[in-house]
């Protein structure tokens, strides 16, 4: 006689006012306590889990059908998953794709991140985006048993994204050198070989792909922590100056970022910056930022350039915004979200200083703005 199925929830979420899902978990068990946010991307969900600017956060994923291409090494966008769980319509399958080389049950276990599935994910989206990005807390019990009164109270006690600076706890621990380009068919990620634009990465958290994508622009990349004083960085007599994505509210790693950036700036070297990196460079540059309801992540998010009237499909993951009423005189904004408006891109007026909130590496999304790192080598060997 076969056993009955297994209706008893493993796993439940909770959020700070006392709303629960109950769910079936995968991966680690345990619990955990973050942002709830959601990402609307149709693919890519092993990037997503180790891009390090979801320090902080469990993800929703709106498409359902999350786990069926496996999990394989290639597609880290860091050495470990950042965020902190991830939550699923279906459960996982088995993976069918011949880049597989295990199951995303099995990787989130030997990595201590929870997971869980069989939630109404529509419910759970629409209540982000009415309420703003909850606080909750997530839990995965084989048995069953959750205390949920202790759960909610979690929740609600915790302090939350604004003001923490998370660039310290996902930056590289010393400074590396990086060489290794984009992937492509069929030799996968090649060595970029011969001289090329010195390039020094600030690592607020950066992905493996915006690096790739620097080399394949024709850059010799230097990586540096997020701690780096600008001392550290023109001691290496870059052409160019990186600022990568990362976690966490742009204001408090502001505090060490800035008085670094606003120096570089004074040696008149052409700089670039994503995401986190964007927003630095709107705080060197005198702007302010300030915390969305539910920020934007996702890969079909369109962009307007609003020096050229072109749009862009983009790939996004933003909690935190540059406000672009504080742009100081001298500072132009290039591109706009068509979504709300926010404000997606800047640039300085007379110099190659520029940057966007979007990701133009995507990883995963379209790659409709890889042309920001070409412009990026531009400048630099304008200035040869």
């Amino acid at each position: 006689m076969s056993a009955a199925p297994q209706t008893r929830p493993t796993a439940c979420l909770t959020l700070a006012d006392g709303t629960v899902f109950y769910g079936q978990g995968f991966g680690a068990t345990g619990e955990t306590v973050a942002e709830l946010c959601f990402n609307t991307a149709m693919t890519g969900y092993q990037e997503i889990m180790t891009d390090p600017s979801y320090a902080g956060q469990v993800v929703t994923f709106t498409f359902p059908h999350v786990g069926n291409v496996g999990v394989n090494p290639e597609d880290d966008e860091t050495a470990e998953p950042v965020a902190a769980g991830m939550v699923v319509k279906w459960d996982p399958t088995e993976p069918s794709n011949w880049r597989a080389a295990g199951e995303l049950k099995d990787w989130l276990a030997r990595r201590g991140r929870i997971g869980i599935g069989g939630i109404d994910t529509r419910r759970l989206t629409r209540a982000i985006r009415q309420q703003g990005a909850p606080h909750v807390a997530l839990a995965h019990d084989p048995e069953g048993r959750f205390d949920i009164e202790k759960m909610v109270a979690r929740a609600r006690a915790w302090s939350g994204l604004v003001g923490l600076d998370l660039a310290r706890d996902v930056t590289c621990a010393q400074s590396y050198r990086w060489d290794e380009m984009r992937w492509a068919w069929p030799e996968g990620y090649a060595r970029r070989e011969g001289p090329g634009h010195r390039v020094v990465a600030l690592d607020y958290g950066a992905k493996r792909n915006i690096l790739r994508c620097l080399a394949s622009a024709g850059c010799d990349v230097t990586v540096l922590p997020a701690t780096a004083t600008a001392e550290d960085v023109l001691a290496l007599n870059p052409d160019g100056v990186f600022l990568s994505n990362g976690p966490g509210d742009p204001a408090a790693t502001g505090e060490y970022a800035v008085p670094m950036i606003r120096k570089v700036l004074e040696r008149d070297v052409p700089l670039f910056g994503i995401c986190l990196g964007h927003q630095m460079l709107a705080l060197a540059l005198g702007a302010k930022t300030i915390k969305m309801n539910h920020g934007h992540h996702g890969a079909n998010h369109p962009v307007k350039d609003l020096e050229t009237g072109k749009v862009e499909i983009t790939s996004m993951n933003h909690g935190f915004t540059v406000d672009s009423q504080t742009l100081p005189a001298g500072v132009i904004e290039t591109h706009v979200s068509l979504f709300d408006g926010s404000n997606c891109g800047i640039r300085m007026a007379d110099r190659p200083v520029f940057s966007v909130q979007y990701h133009p590496e995507a990883s995963p999304g379209p790659q409709d703005s890889y042309y920001l790192f070409e412009r990026f080598a531009a400048a630099m060997a304008a200035r040869a």
